[in-house]
């Protein structure tokens, strides 16, 4: 749909769908230099969100984003310009918009409905009140958020690939399809058998137990969480999903690199899990971040071409 102004040129209507598909695209490439857990990624993405759900909205026809409450809000959306005095067009809410998707796009459940309506919710927050939801918040709500995009961007004959870029889809993908696999919810029996087994345990073997575990997550590498079978601290390892972004602090480089979680395991009540699609079942599948610490100059230095070689300290 377009819209004439004073010059004849022609402009896309704001309530367009191919409009609002270009500001979710706009803010998806905002996001994709931030760390997964910057809490600037969290809310970037709910723009993402929301322009994407009203886009697909106004793929069936812009009138659909309407407020109802003023019918030249109905009159706008159909490309028209009201004659009201001081008319100021409105949109519909963004859970009058969802509530809308739900009845028009089989493959938006309630489910995506409920999580579209809470991420977005977390913007509200963000922007109307002194809270700060997005900081810390778990990167457990990534897969969801994509997979809702996913439905939104297919009902517009689009992929994921088009929104977010090769890499991040991939990536994407990979969140969905563990976040999706209903077998890898058998791993609660594992854990339910684990913590049976712990709790058979006399205090002070677990106090010594806890004290081992405790040790072995300082010695090794990895991102500590706690157990969900004894509550000790374990390690999540996982795989590079991005590439490490730098900074200069000080004259130091700060590299901070997002991962994606595929082993766990706890020393101290024996539970180990592998794949992504298990930890994500058990609450484990959070994406973290490594960070290391190099000092400037020895992180720009050139290395040595014949560091296999000793020191000649030979005399002539």
């Amino acid at each position: 749909m377009t819209m004439k102004t004073t010059n004849s040129a022609k402009v896309l209507h704001p309530w367009s769908a191919d409009a609002l598909l270009a500001k979710a695209l706009r803010y998806a490439q905002e996001m994709q230099p931030l760390s997964r857990e910057d809490w600037r990624f969290g809310l970037t993405s709910a723009f993402v969100l929301e322009f994407l759900a009203r886009s697909a909205l106004a793929e069936t026809s812009p009138v659909l984003l309407a407020d109802s409450k003023d019918w030249n809000n109905i009159y706008f959306a159909l490309g028209k310009q009201p004659t009201a005095q001081k008319f100021i067009p409105k949109s519909a809410d963004a859970s009058s918009v969802l509530a809308r998707l739900r009845e028009i796009i089989p493959a938006f459940t309630t489910e995506l409905e409920g999580f579209a309506a809470q991420h977005i919710n977390r913007r509200n927050e963000e922007l109307h009140a002194g809270s700060i939801p997005f900081e810390g918040l778990p990167t457990t709500w990534l897969a969801p958020f994509y997979r809702t995009c996913q439905v939104l961007l297919t009902s517009m004959s689009r992929d994921l690939e088009y929104l977010f870029g090769a890499d991040e889809a991939k990536l994407a993908e990979t969140l969905i399809a563990a976040w999706r696999d209903e077998s890898a919810k058998a791993v609660q029996k594992a854990i339910a058998a684990h913590k049976t087994i712990w709790d058979a345990r006399e205090a002070s073997e677990q106090k010594g137990l806890v004290q081992k575990a405790t040790a072995w997550s300082t010695r090794h590498r990895g991102h500590r969480v706690t157990c969900p079978a004894c509550a000790t601290e374990a390690l999540v390892i996982g795989t590079a999903a991005s590439a490490p972004i730098k900074r200069l602090k000080d004259d130091l480089i700060v590299e901070v690199q997002d991962h994606l979680p595929t082993k766990f395991e706890c020393v101290a009540c024996g539970l180990k899990i592998a794949g992504l699609s298990q930890l994500t079942a058990c609450g484990l599948g959070a994406m973290y971040k490594s960070t290391s610490t190099y000092d400037a100059a020895d992180y720009y230095a050139p290395e040595d071409q014949y560091e296999e070689f000793e020191d000649d300290n030979n005399e002539y």
